[in-house]
């Protein structure tokens, strides 16, 4: 376990370090979560417009899979594990490059990264093929979102890589209710 520590800080501190005036504010933006409400509501818009009832179970699964993964990452394994985020870590916080504040103490699982891959995969595993580009972008966007906390300072690879894994477990749970959810009531496929 010692051994996986160090590479997971050995892999931070390389990724941290990869920095400029450009990436720094973009890496800012991509994480900030107000920045994306626009893309959210247009999402939703766009859901309630092509998929009438249907949406409605939709947006239901996408919303709890998002609000569980936020749940289970901060209010369960931050506290439960306890890890510092690297801004907190005594052995590594001089050599970390903050750029935006540091944020709660506790890092390991990234509720940025379990979010957003909840809803990432949540819409890759119910929507068609016909959607392919849009699956593409969201799970860029995931990756990038994700990507942006290690570049920021507040997480470890490994609290990245357990949020993502996190959320993409909630989105698989929550798209077989949605399954269930359209099976029990074909009415809303109208």
């Amino acid at each position: 376990m010692e051994k996986l520590e160090q590479l997971d800080q050995d892999i931070f501190l390389y990724l941290n370090e990869q920095h400029n005036t450009f990436w720094d504010a973009v890496m800012v933006f991509v994480s900030n979560k107000y920045v994306w409400i626009p893309f959210y509501l247009a999402l939703i818009v766009y859901l309630v417009y092509r998929y009438r009832r249907q949406s409605m179970a939709m947006l239901g699964m996408a919303i709890a899979a998002v609000g569980l993964a936020d749940f289970v990452a901060s209010g369960i394994f931050k506290p439960f594990f306890a890890r510092p985020r690297p801004c907190h870590d005594a052995d590594i916080s001089a050599m970390v490059n903050f750029i935006d504040g540091c944020g709660g103490q506790f890092g390991f699982m990234s509720s940025h990264a379990s979010t957003a891959f909840a809803l990432a995969v949540f819409f890759n595993l119910i929507l068609s093929d016909r959607y392919a580009i849009f699956k593409v972008v969201l799970v860029v966007w995931a990756v990038v979102v994700s990507y942006s906390r290690i570049y920021l300072g507040v997480h470890y690879p490994g609290d990245v890589v357990g949020g993502a894994l996190l959320g993409s477990f909630l989105a698989y749970l929550s798209a077989l209710c949605y399954q269930i959810l359209l099976n029990k009531y074909p009415q809303l496929k109208r």
